[in-house]
């Protein structure tokens, strides 16, 4: 909905009932009597209504509230393209209001219910202070400017009422009581649980904010009770999907920018001096990190080394050799900017089927390993095997690497206790849809939002072995490092000035560097 007051069009536009249709303009004595038929109150806050039709208005007034509190869509919504002229001829501007609410409406509304007067007002703008949490404006009145001071609202306003805010409340507090009947094993209960969530949510906006959210999470939860534990598929599509899901993630938020670009230059650092280097990669994906390292190489005092880049990937699920392409562009780009390189791709389908002898390291290589959240993927247990985080951690120390680079989330996802798991997941995964509002890619957004839906799918719906989205926090990573034989290199302040100043270049706004014992998080 657009608004004008009446310092833009003043009484000039045919749209507005005030406005005069004759081409000559009335004799002075009828404008002097109309004006002095006019209110001297209400001219003062700058609306014109006769003295003989106050009580007249008051009444439409008092139809137009009990119109907005009695629509069946509790508010009901205004047409986007109805423009209401001179709202300060107060009469026609209820008038045209009292209109639009016998037509059916097809946009949302610019009505917000003020939770404690109960009145409604109207809002030309919405700000959330939080955005994770729905907010309830404040009384916002729309009063007669000045045309340095009048606002155009150009783009559909977001509506939050009190009774959406309560739904989105009560939806917080149904999957709470869903999962905890989920953790007893009580799913007659949890099931009835979903069907109600299922209706809160057609009383929630579900394209953004808490009724987004809850939906991915009632979806999980479906899928745990309906299908079992573990069913369907671990992470809910191919590797070839889930390799452009991490593209657009990578495009649509700082956080894999941020992990690329602070391993890179602890890698960069540790190979200061070292003439022929190697590294090995946990998950190539599409060899987005690379080019940035090989660039800086190229550029280093003395002359670039020999590098090496051993890149581990899922098998191409049509044959191709898709870890070759990505080489062949990386050794393109080697070339251009006259680095000597050389590149070997390990096709596994899970981390722990790599063995040492794979990447064919040579002694007198310095070398480094690059884990980009990929670790927490091996902290499953098995009865019947060794666990796989211990198995690879001991044969990347008997690889002797000069540096390991670890990239985790830093969340606690790994929890015993379905309950507790649940509940961390839905904090975490609620500041991460709201991280992703910044993006002002659709695609990207849209596509990112889909890769952390299946992070939810997994967390929630499944148990044992096909669920390996496990994140734990960094202390548990310390210790467990530590245990492997690992000691801890602190990034020096150079690393931290680095990463704030990538965060300015891509104008990730909310987004913060923080500095941890060494350690660098976003």
């Amino acid at each position: 909905m657009v608004l004008y007051d009446s310092a833009t069009l003043g009484g000039s536009c045919s749209g507005s009932s005030s406005s005069s249709s004759s081409s000559k303009p009335p004799p002075l004595q009828q404008r002097q009597q109309t004006q002095q038929d006019i209110d001297g109150l209400l001219a003062g806050a700058g609306y014109r209504v006769r003295s003989s039709e106050l009580r007249k208005v008051a009444q439409r007034l008092e139809r137009l509230e009990t119109a907005m509190v009695n629509s069946p869509a509790d508010l009901s919504q205004l047409a986007s393209d109805t423009i209401h002229y001179n709202p300060s001829d107060l009469a026609s501007w209820v008038d045209s209001l009292l209109s639009e609410f016998i037509q059916p409406p097809n946009c949302p509304s610019a009505f917000i219910m003020d939770a404690e007067t109960n009145q409604t007002v109207v809002s030309d703008a919405w700000t959330t202070a939080e955005p994770h949490m729905p907010q309830v404006h404040q009384n916002i009145s729309y009063e007669q400017q000045s045309l340095n001071n009048q606002l155009t609202v150009d783009n559909q306003l977001t509506v939050v009422t009190a009774m959406e805010e309560d739904s989105g409340i009560r939806l917080v507090h149904m999957l709470m009581t869903c999962a905890e009947c989920v953790q007893r094993g009580d799913f007659s209960l949890a099931t009835s649980c979903l069907e109600d969530m299922q209706g809160l949510l057609t009383r929630v906006n579900t394209v953004c904010g808490i009724g987004k959210v809850a939906g991915h999470f009632i979806d999980a939860l479906s899928r745990r009770i309906f299908q079992g534990i573990g069913g369907g598929s671990i992470n809910g599509g191919s590797a070839y999907e889930n390799e452009i899901l991490y593209h657009h993630f990578y495009e649509a938020c700082p956080y894999l920018k941020f992990a690329h670009f602070t391993a890179n230059q602890a890698i960069l650092e540790a190979f200061d001096g070292h003439d022929c280097v190697h590294v090995v990669d946990f998950n190539l994906m599409h060899g987005l990190q690379w080019p940035a390292l090989i660039q800086a190489l190229a550029l280093r005092p003395g002359g670039p080394p020999l590098l090496r880049l051993t890149g581990i990937g899922p098998p191409s699920p049509d044959g191709r050799d898709s870890l070759r392409e990505i080489g062949l562009r990386l050794a393109e780009l080697a070339r251009s900017v006259n680095v000597r390189f050389a590149f070997r791709g390990v096709a596994a389908s899970r981390l722990e089927d790599v063995k040492p002898w794979m990447l064919q390291v040579n002694p007198k290589e310095s070398v480094a390993v690059n884990s980009i959240m990929q670790l927490h993927r091996l902290l499953g247990s098995d009865l019947n095997r060794n666990s796989p985080i211990e198995t690879v951690l001991s044969w990347i120390r008997s690889l002797n690497p000069k540096i390991m680079t670890v990239v985790e989330q830093e969340a606690n996802h790994n929890q015993p206790g379905f309950l507790d798991r649940f509940t961390e997941a839905l904090h975490y995964y609620s500041t991460m849809f709201d991280s992703l509002e910044a993006c002002t890619v659709q695609t990207n957004k849209a596509l990112a939002e889909i890769y952390i839906q299946r992070e939810i799918a997994n967390v929630v719906s499944c148990e044992g072995s096909a669920r390996v989205e496990r994140h734990e926090p960094l202390s548990k990573w310390r210790t467990r490092l530590s245990g492997a034989g690992f000691r801890p290199l602190h990034l020096g302040s150079n690393a931290y000035k680095q990463a704030s100043m990538l965060l300015t270049l891509f104008s990730a706004e909310g987004y913060s560097v923080e500095e941890n014992d060494g350690c660098l998080t976003l």
